[in-house]
């Protein structure tokens, strides 16, 4: 009772100082976001250049030039786009007076026509304002006598200082231009220094398993590398045919929209809404009638949906491996830490922690809150509907699950492992008998249903059970565990399901109390069940004995279904257990049981190794 207590303990103390971790860390990046935002956009773009510093490494020239050039390259395309933008911009401004004038007469326009229409209606329906009689509201009187007229006041400005001036002017530019060279030389030393940079992160992640710890980070690196660069190319495209649509149908300043478009398409699933409202709002100022904006809401209507669903999976496939809500939830949160710039770069940090939570051990909560995969495994899936008892959900499950695979191999891989662990559950004393037995129970349901399942392939098609003269009967008997009857259950199945006669035999049939009354019959072979949780329990092997004694000619096969486990390879193990063969696997009981129950199959010979 002791140490169960200073676990909990140190599991609550463990718990607060994640909790504390975690608010250092959200704080140290909403404070330190000056600092961060310039390192996280030098990462992301030391990913976009990686790819071309590599093809200049393998043309001739050393790792420092290549960097060099590749973000000399950079700078250049960076400066010509931003300068054409620039310009564009500025001669937006110029015109902007003239805009704003023929959207307030649109505006006016549309409130004209609206109280037209109300007029018209209220007069239909006979509600018409009443003409107003009398004087109007009188207006308060001055006396002329007593009025005295205001002084005029003139509130003057200081004469700014030359140093006041240009402080005033350079501030909108230093900013940017201050981060976009740090960032520009947090990447030449990232590019640099990527090996070091890798093998430091190996030695944080933790370095017990060196070969694969470093194939798993180049791995993750070269994926996040080509997943970026193919963004910022899909992005960029984008961009350039918004560019091109707008000239085409004369918004002006097209650039900057077409620019503004491809940045804001790297925000999830609005990206492309929020950059399709400023060009129709400006081709609304532009147009005194509405024929334009109806072309710029279409060409983004045409343009995204073409992107989205034809382009991005043909370039890097159908899912960033991000879960939807994992998306929106990262969206509202770094917008909330760094503003608009955060809102950009959601997608690609939340996408990094994946890729970190995939390789890292300590960092696997990352990938599970996330990512896109499943977070429990086929079996912890099935399990967790037969502990709910819905048998519709579970055969779900196994419906999805046996796309592509036989339902041996279902069998096999997936409802083994969700019976044993409800077996170690039950063992454990977390599993309630009772609970158990309604585990059962819905296991039982769902493998009937799954009797009329056809496999693609057909050997395991279900066939027309042979004629009693064809070979003898297999028994499928079931151990004394609440889930034992199930595993013989789906034995029984796949064996009917080739051809074999079966015959079912619980462990109340066979029990110390009503061995003497059993009458097998015409059996060629003995199938037991058990799902033991540590090696082989004592009732196991008195239950073959009792076996034996009533059948002493005919081969028993004990299925314990611990597959992988290394005790059970052991000769001694299974004399001790009594059968003629320890199995594993399903797939093993079957080709251990046919031979005999079939005796002229050409494969007639009985094996004698553990599977």
């Amino acid at each position: 009772m002791e140490r169960s207590g200073d676990a909990a303990a140190l599991l609550e103390t463990r718990n607060l100082l994640r909790l504390l971790v975690a608010a250092v860390v959200v704080t140290a990046l909403r404070v330190a976001q000056d600092v961060f935002i310039p390192v996280i956009l030098a990462v992301i773009l030391s990913f976009i250049l990686s790819p071309l510093v590599n093809l200049l490494g393998r043309a001739g020239l050393k790792r420092a030039p290549a960097v060099v050039v590749t973000v000399l390259l950079a700078l250049g395309v960076l400066g010509l786009v931003g300068t054409l933008i620039g310009r564009q911009a500025a001669g937006l401004a110029v015109d902007a007076p003239r805009y704003a004038r023929t959207i307030e007469q649109k505006i006016e326009g549309v409130q004209t026509l609206f109280a037209e229409r109300v007029s018209a209606v209220s007069t239909a329906l006979g509600i018409g304002r009443p003409p107003t009689s009398g004087p109007a509201a009188s207006t308060p009187s001055t006396s002329a006598g007593t009025s005295q007229r205001p002084m005029p006041v003139e509130v003057v400005q200081p004469e700014d200082s030359t140093l006041v001036v240009v402080r005033s002017i350079l501030a909108p530019v230093v900013g940017p231009l201050e981060t976009t060279v740090i960032v520009f030389i947090v990447t030449i030393f990232t590019l640099l220094q990527r090996e070091d940079l890798r093998d430091r992160f190996i030695r944080l992640a933790g370095s017990g398993d060196l070969h694969r710890t470093t194939l798993a980070i180049d791995d993750a690196g070269q994926r996040l590398s080509r997943y970026f660069v193919s963004q910022f190319l899909v992005n960029a495209t984008f961009g350039l045919v918004i560019t091109l649509g707008l000239w085409a149908i004369g918004v002006p300043s097209p650039a900057v929209w077409g620019g503004l478009a491809g940045l804001l398409r790297f925000v999830p699933y609005i990206g492309a809404l929020l950059a399709a409202l400023a060009p129709i709002a400006l081709a609304a100022a532009v147009d005194p009638g509405w024929w334009m904006v109806s072309l710029v809401g279409g060409l983004f209507l045409i343009v995204e949906p073409v992107v989205a669903y034809v382009v991005e999976p043909l370039v890097y496939g159908h899912s960033t491996g991000l879960s939807p809500i994992a998306v929106i939830v990262a969206a509202v949160f770094w917008t909330w830490m760094w503003g608009p710039i955060g809102l950009i770069l959601s997608t690609p940090i939340t996408l990094c922690l994946v890729v970190m939570g995939r390789h890292v051990k300590s960092l696997e909560f990352l990938n599970i809150a996330l990512g896109d995969r499943p977070p429990l495994t086929p079996a912890e899936g099935l399990y967790q509907r037969l502990l709910s008892g819905n048998r519709d959900e579970a055969l779900e499950t196994a419906e999805a699950a046996l796309s592509g695979r036989t339902l041996l191999d279902y069998y096999d891989t997936v409802v083994l492992e969700a019976l044993r662990r409800a077996a170690d559950d039950a063992a454990l004393g977390t599993l309630s008998r009772a609970r158990a037995i309604a585990v059962r129970k819905t296991m039982l349901a769902m493998i009937e249903d799954l009797g009329e399942y056809e496999d693609a392939g057909p050997a395991d098609r279900a066939v027309t059970p042979p004629a009693p003269s064809a070979g003898g009967t297999v028994a499928c008997v079931a151990g004394r565990g609440p889930l034992d009857e199930a595993v013989s259950a789906m034995l029984a199945q796949l064996l009917e399901r080739r051809g074999v006669a079966v015959r079912r035999v619980p462990y109340t049939a066979v029990g110390r109390e009503r061995i003497a009354q059993f009458t097998p019959g015409d059996v060629s072979v003995v199938a037991v069940s058990s799902l033991a949780l540590d090696g082989v329990p004592a009732h196991l092997r008195y239950l073959v004995r009792r076996l034996r004694a009533r059948l002493p000619d005919t081969p028993i096969v004990a299925g314990i279904w611990r597959e992988g486990d290394a005790s059970l390879a052991e000769g001694a193990l299974q004399k001790s257990v009594g059968a003629d063969m320890l199995v594993t696997s399903l797939r093993a009981a079957i080709d251990a049981a046919m031979p005999a129950a079939i005796p002229d199959r050409s494969d007639a010979a009985v094996p004698t190794s553990v599977s």
